[in-house]
């Protein structure tokens, strides 16, 4: 039985930091790249060809303002994204504010009436600046790029992923885990 849904925004808040110092022409150092490559929450978009030291060069190159060789698809989008939301903050602002507020405790009751496969208690959505892939399902984790949420440039209380609302992406894909 599900008791709660926690949201993970750890990895998103550091980005935000990161993304408006940088385009404010302030320096971020190493240090605070190297610990946004290796935050836990980092590591489920990793794999053979998209590790911690993809990130720390892409989000390096970003903040030197140097020219970006990428060295798969993967990398190039990542490091793609990470240019696209500094040139518009606002609009950036419209994808992290929607996230910061989100409460799913409404979805625990019609998860409970799902099979779980996992007979997981709790269960965590996490958001990742990620690459290609929308989301993974990693036990009871589910991991989403941010940088695919959409918010509605006429409606401050609709976002989207993709072309369904998010909080119905994310119940679609949480009874996916579930049955996992």
């Amino acid at each position: 039985m599900i008791k709660g849904i926690k949201v993970k925004l750890d990895v998103i808040e550091g980005m935000d930091y990161y993304w408006k110092a940088t385009s404010e022409k302030e320096k971020v150092g190493e240090s605070f790249i190297n610990d946004i490559a290796s935050m836990p929450e980092m590591s489920y978009t990793y794999d053979d060809e998209f590790t911690s030291e993809s990130v720390r060069r892409a989000l390096s190159a970003v903040s030197n303002r140097e020219r970006f060789t990428s060295e798969n698809k993967k990398e190039g989008r990542f490091w793609n994204y990470n240019m696209w939301v500094m040139e518009d903050l606002d609009y950036t602002d419209m994808m992290i504010k929607p996230v910061k507020v989100l409460n799913l405790s409404a979805l625990i009751e019609k998860l409970n009436g799902e099979e779980n496969k996992g007979d997981y208690e709790y269960l965590e959505v996490i958001f990742v600046p990620g690459h290609l892939d929308e989301c993974y399902i990693v036990d009871n984790k589910l991991i989403i790029n941010f940088f695919m949420v959409k918010p509605d440039l006429y409606d401050d209380d609709k976002v989207f992923f993709g072309e369904a609302p998010l909080v119905d992406f994310i119940e679609g894909k949480l009874k996916e885990l579930l049955t996992k």
